[in-house]
């Protein structure tokens, strides 16, 4: 498992591409409604600080165990997020 500040850039990145993805759609569909877009932004900033906030708890018993529950749902939540994404039309 890698340390702390790589599952945390991790989590930054992921999240952060996401966002963007959002955003590049926004740009280039000026014309259709961004009620769903900017509900994902949202979704997406709010698992950000649900994984940071979990990373963050020094009292967990097995770090090694919590660490990798964490990196599986970051990968979960963000395969849902892209499925969103895909799903904007």
């Amino acid at each position: 498992m890698a340390n702390v500040r790589d599952l945390k850039k991790d989590i930054n990145y992921v999240l952060g591409d996401i966002i963007e993805a959002v955003y590049v759609w926004e740009y280039s569909n000026t014309d259709k409604d961004t009620k769903k877009s900017e509900a994902i932004i949202d979704e997406a900033i709010d698992t950000f600080d649900t994984l940071i906030a979990k990373v963050n708890n020094r009292s967990v018993d097995n770090k090694k165990s919590h660490f990798k529950a964490i990196n599986a749902e970051l990968e979960e939540k963000g395969r849902a997020l892209i499925e969103k994404i895909n799903k904007l039309g």
